[in-house]
C-alpha cells in the first residue's frame, strides 16, 4: 500500500473509532437516563435509536476505508493466460510491480518457461531430421 492509501485508511478508521465510541456513550447515557426515569416513575422504557450525526459518521467513515483500501490494491492481472504470456514477454518483469514499485509476490516470470526448458521434452522435428541425417549416412545397413 502507498502512503497516500495507508494515510485514507488510518484517517476513515480513526473516524470509525470515533463513530463507535459516540454511539456506545449514546447508548450509556440513554440507559442511565432510562433507569433513572423508571425510578422516578413507574413507566416502561422506551427504546431509541443512535442520532442521524453518529449514522452519517458510521456511513462516511466506513467508505473512507473502503477508499483507502481500493487505493491501496494491487492493479489487476490478466485473466487468460495468451494474455498473461504476452504481458510477461513484453513488459517482463517490470509489468507486475504494485503501486509502491515491488514487484509483485505472486510473479514467476513466464509460465511456459516450464516447457521450453524440460530436459525430456521430445522435439519432434529435430529428431526427424537427426534420423534422416543417420539414414542417409548408412546408420540403418552397419547391423545387417
Amino acid at each position: 500500500m502507498t502512503l497516500l492509501s495507508k494515510t485514507i485508511t488510518a484517517f476513515g478508521s480513526l473516524l470509525l473509532a470515533h463513530a463507535c465510541y459516540s454511539a456506545r456513550e449514546h447508548t450509556a447515557l440513554q440507559s442511565l437516563r432510562t433507569a433513572t426515569a423508571a425510578t422516578l416513575t413507574s413507566s416502561t422504557t422506551v427504546a431509541t435509536s443512535l442520532p442521524v450525526d453518529i449514522i452519517i459518521e458510521t456511513i462516511i467513515s466506513t467508505f473512507i476505508i473502503l477508499l483507502g483500501l481500493v487505493l491501496g490494491t494491487r492493479p489487476l492481472r490478466p485473466l487468460e493466460w495468451r494474455v498473461w504470456a504476452g504481458k510477461i514477454e513484453r513488459e517482463g518483469e517490470e509489468g507486475f510491480t504494485d503501486n509502491a514499485g515491488a514487484v509483485d509476490k505472486d510473479y514467476m516470470g513466464n509460465p511456459f518457461s516450464v516447457f521450453e526448458s524440460r530436459p525430456n521434452f521430445v522435439d519432434i522435428r529435430k529428431q526427424r531430421k537427426e534420423f534422416a541425417a543417420w539414414v542417409q549416412n548408412g546408420g540403418g545397413q552397419q547391423g545387417q
